[in-house]
């Protein structure tokens, strides 16, 4: 008899679940959508039981089309976007909105933790503190909401919460809780000091477990809905960047990773949590037990050619999109887009600057600009691989996933521009697979991830950098690494302007 597990990869706009066999191989896949509320500039959020009514509509749909014999579906795990907070009061209901990763309003909050805590914060939890963070958007609730608050009994991420609707079980894994900045990440527990003085309840923060630990299993409501047993084994997951390794194989030295999905991020594999890159990059505990990985990240990649599609392109596919831009040039014929539409994280994290096109002329068409988002999207994810390489990293090799593997034009622009060999999966399922594999190692099918991934996972094909397209982008590079210094002071000017009109008059234009 086959047996499965499924995986759900909990994203910002979509939950996505997998059913994979013993095999790895993916049986049945569904995604469902839900809204993103953005109610004033910098703001993003949702509402959590948008997460629990998705996901439960996908796996019902899920076990409907495949077929499969829900006795022979043992166990589910979970992969999540990182950072938002879920705040539930003492009946474990949700207090308000999450407030997610991609928020940008606490700025205010992140210069107090600085100016508190100093080198004590990096200490402690291996990263600096920025928008996106867990920790600064507890203190924004403080001081804004402060009923809400005093109201809270614990706080929660988002795949954790949705766990906790499907479980009844409420806890944390290891390698979600280092995205909140309150875990001190050596010693893999809450950090009373950081607690303490920022006068946050310990009794607030859940409790921790392993990535692969069983949690238990699904509430017999749900299990029925879903078409799936109440003995269904649930493991705790991880967070999407952790998962995401899982399921390309990044376990062990030498291994990197680059995925293009809402947003960037070059990943790479550490065993030891004393590396040191100055803050300049995050280091966050890997959903494999006592390992690391440090990351880069670019805040808005596939997101900006979203945007630019929804803008520009309404109505049309993407692969026409990125057919025609296959006929501009390298260099989209002189033009430079910066993909700062949602403020920036690496390198420089900056909540305030935003994106731009530099380089307009009345030669350009709408294939230049598709190219120039494409390649401006690397070169900031470049900037990452910059950081690494300047510390002693030996980078040759990324497994390339998300949007960004599903282009051939953009996997070659990859390979030139980080000057390494890029390899495409040939049953890339994401962050997805992980959380499959994660399932399928708790439910003991394997001795360990790493054998789960030699057994899940099938390179497909590689590309190799162009030299002479490695030239020509690095001159490039080095113009879109002047962009941010020359346009950051009008950018922020812009920002605040915005927000002053803004509180002004209701972001409306006076009639003509």
């Amino acid at each position: 008899m086959m047996k499965y597990a499924i995986g759900v990869d909990l994203g910002t706009s979509s939950v996505k679940v997998l059913l994979v066999d013993q095999n790895g191989q993916v049986v049945s896949s569904v995604s469902k959508s839900y809204p993103l509320m953005q109610p004033h500039p910098g703001y993003s959020e949702q509402d959590p039981e948008q997460w629990v009514e998705k996901t439960v509509q996908a796996l019902k749909e899920l076990t409907e089309k495949s077929g499969v014999p829900r006795e022979e579906i043992e166990g589910l795990s979970f992969s999540g976007q990182m950072h938002g907070l879920v705040l539930l009061d003492e009946n474990l209901q949700v207090i308000r909105n999450a407030i997610l990763w991609n928020d940008t309003r606490t700025t205010e909050q992140c210069k107090k933790i600085d100016q508190v805590l100093g080198g004590k914060l990096l200490e402690i939890t291996k990263n600096p503190a920025l928008e996106g963070f867990t920790l600064p958007k507890i203190l924004w609730v403080q001081q804004y909401e402060p009923e809400n608050f005093r109201k809270t009994r614990v706080f929660l991420l988002p795949k954790d919460y949705l766990r906790y609707r499907l479980t009844g079980a409420v806890g944390m894994d290891y390698s979600d809780a280092a995205g909140t900045l309150l875990l001190d990440i050596v010693n893999q527990s809450w950090s009373t000091d950081i607690l303490r003085t920022f006068h946050i309840p310990a009794d607030i923060c859940p409790p921790l477990v392993e990535t692969e630990a069983e949690v238990g299993t699904l509430l017999p409501d749900i299990a029925a809905t879903c078409g799936l047993s109440p003995a269904t084994k649930v493991f705790a997951g991880g967070a999407d960047n952790a998962c995401g390794a899982i399921g390309a194989g990044i376990l062990e030295e030498g291994k990197a990773l680059c995925s293009i999905g809402t947003s960037g991020v070059f990943l790479s594999y550490e065993s030891d949590s004393n590396k040191n890159f100055g803050g300049k990059v995050h280091l966050f505990n890997h959903g494999q037990k006592d390992a690391y990985y440090t990351m880069g990240v670019t805040l808005a990649a596939g997101y900006s050619l979203s945007w630019f599609k929804d803008t520009f392109a309404k109505g049309e596919d993407f692969a026409t999109l990125l057919e025609e831009a296959a006929h501009s040039s390298i260099g989209a014929n002189g033009l430079l887009f910066t993909p700062f539409i949602a403020g920036e994280r690496t390198p420089y994290a900056d909540a305030k600057i935003r994106g731009t096109f530099t380089g307009i002329d009345s030669s350009h068409t709408r294939r230049d600009f598709t190219r120039a988002v494409m390649e401006g999207i690397v070169f900031s994810i470049n900037e990452s691989v910059e950081i690494f390489r300047n510390y002693g990293k030996n980078i040759d090799t990324v497994i390339s996933i998300g949007g960004g593997a599903k282009s051939d034009l953009w996997l070659q622009i990859q390979a030139d521009i980080f000057q390494a060999k890029v390899i495409k999966l040939q049953n890339e399922q994401g962050p997805g697979m992980g959380a499959a594999m994660i399932a399928a190692s708790g439910l003991g099918w394997f001795s360990s991830l790493k054998d789960c991934a030699a057994a899940f996972i099938r390179t497909g094909r590689t590309f190799e950098p162009i030299p002479k397209n490695v030239s020509r982008y690095r001159d490039f590079y080095q113009v879109y690494k002047d962009v941010y210094p020359h346009t950051v002071a009008i950018n922020h000017q812009l920002f605040d302007l915005r927000r002053v009109n803004e509180s002004r008059f209701g972001g409306k234009t006076d009639e003509i």
